[in-house]
């Protein structure tokens, strides 16, 4: 029997939790299928309790999420720290990047008039920035994983799994509390503008979308459209004087990108509509969730540089912002390059992999969604075919350039019932990641009009499981208990 068992009946617990879900929209859509069309929905895949967090780590992700609110939008403003961050091996190696990259230039640096909509539009990011806690001695602390700044999910549904977790708690606290104890020892108008959501066929996390989309109407009264790339080809336009961007008649306020992260969301090739509709968008005076800067800032490479002592004092080069730096930078794990930049330490990181280490790190690419990454063997040898050793001498492929090498984090393990469609999956140990949400909107005049911690989502999986979306099939939903 295991240790959750011996303490808590996880099958009646299942039926509530499954209850409460159904009751509060705790779900994701069923994939459509040739049998059926039919929009179906199922219960959200969800730690069946909260697990437990170490307050004090908690707060210093919630604390230091403004700091890399700011650091996305001075990032973003800085092309020339993009182009040499991007625009070698990394462009040369990954298409998609450089793409996006390309439409940066053409849409902000270019001195083109017909831009002038755009570079004069807001700026409006929801971020979140990933955590695992790791320790390298008696102390847990936070260390990124990565900051995510287009699509980033489940700000909806992160705040119905913790009322569901508060539910269950005060319903089953005898029970529960002694199950967590053992873990803490482990605008008006008669066509007014609407909200773009760029959205993917087939998207199963529609549930999460929709409750930001229903929180727009009933807070403000204003409309969400939901649109794929490839049909917004054909139905949007931008006013030549003003720069208004229109859906068919509606003026378009705020874009936010649920897609478009990935080279799946653009068909074939670099000229396809769906690069057009992003680009017809971009150039207008609407508001962009993210925009390309905001989009570049959050790649992996990105962050690899970021990381490299002296670039965070790039960005905040004043004395009274040396707070801000020292606190992003606690949380920073350890990053490095795979590309024709890799000073001695990325090198020597190299080798120990090369040497037996592999265990490590985890080698990942310019990429968003999960299931990318490479570990263990399979990264030791996506290594040793790419690189020429003589001695201590790496020569490194090219084709490594769009990777970078990041440290391994082991978070602590404990218990946990992990549910899928509705039916418990397993209990066993299980490790989380804390992601932490952030909200900034800067005016058309560079000012920060706000900038705030927004919110948090904890994604448990079981250990034995590399990757770690949700909505990939890798992790479940949770809330952290704090202790």
């Amino acid at each position: 029997m295991s240790e959750i068992a011996s303490v808590l009946d996880t099958d009646a617990l299942a039926v509530e939790a499954n209850s409460f879900a159904s009751a509060n929209g705790i779900q994701v859509e069923r994939k459509k299928t040739e049998e059926s069309e039919d929009n179906l929905f199922l219960g959200a895949p969800m730690s069946l309790l909260p697990n437990a967090y170490p307050e004090q780590e908690f707060k210093k992700a919630c604390d230091v999420a403004p700091a890399f609110n700011e650091l996305v939008e001075r990032v973003s403003q800085d092309a020339e720290f993009l182009q040499q961050t991007l625009g070698g091996g990394v462009s040369t190696m990954d298409p998609f990047t450089a793409k996006i990259l390309k439409l940066y230039h053409q849409v902000y640096v270019d001195d083109s008039t017909a831009n002038a909509p755009a570079k004069s539009a807001d700026r409006l990011g929801i971020l979140r920035s990933d955590y695992m806690l790791h320790s390298d001695d008696d102390s847990y602390q936070i260390k990124q994983v990565e900051l995510n700044t287009i699509a980033s999910s489940f700000a909806g549904l992160s705040c119905k799994i913790a009322n569901m977790h508060r539910y269950l708690s005060s319903r089953y606290e005898t029970e529960i509390e002694e199950f967590l104890q053992t873990n803490r020892k482990r605008n008006d108008n008669d066509n007014p503008p609407i909200v773009l959501f760029v959205v993917q066929d087939g998207e199963t996390n529609t549930v999460d979308q929709r409750l930001l989309e229903f929180a727009l109407w009933e807070t403000h009264k204003i409309p969400v459209v939901r649109r794929s790339l490839t049909r917004l080809n054909s139905e949007l336009s931008v006013d030549e004087t003003t720069g208004a961007l229109k859906l068919l008649k509606q003026e378009v306020a705020v874009v936010y990108f649920r897609a478009g992260y990935a080279p799946t969301d653009y068909g074939d090739g670099e000229d396809g509509i769906e690069w057009n509709a992003r680009l017809t968008l971009e150039a207008s005076r609407a508001t962009k969730c993210p925009c390309l800067g905001y989009h570049l800032a959050g790649t992996k490479k990105v962050q690899q540089e970021l990381a490299r002592p002296g670039v965070l004092e790039r960005f905040f080069p004043e004395k009274d912002e040396t707070n801000k730096v020292a606190a992003m930078r606690t949380c920073f794990a350890g990053l490095y390059s795979c590309g024709d930049d890799a000073t001695p330490e990325d090198l020597e990181a190299i080798r120990d992999v090369l040497d037996g280490g592999e265990a490590k790190y985890v080698l990942k690419p310019q990429r968003e969604g999960g299931g990318y990454n490479f570990y263990g063997e399979e990264l030791a040898q996506k290594l040793r075919s790419n690189i020429e050793r003589t001695g201590d001498s790496l020569e490194l492929s090219e084709d490594l350039a769009e990777f970078i090498l990041m440290q391994r984090l082991f978070p602590p393990e404990q218990n946990a019932v992990l549910m899928r469609g509705g039916k418990v999956e397993g209990t066993g140990d299980s490790i989380s990641e804390l992601g932490s949400f952030g909200t900034l909107v800067v005016g058309s005049d560079g000012k920060v009009v706000h900038n705030r911690y927004a919110g948090f989502l904890l994604r448990t999986k079981f250990s034995g499981v590399d990757e770690g979306g949700v909505a990939s099939g890798f992790a479940t939903l949770s809330s952290p208990y704090l202790c």
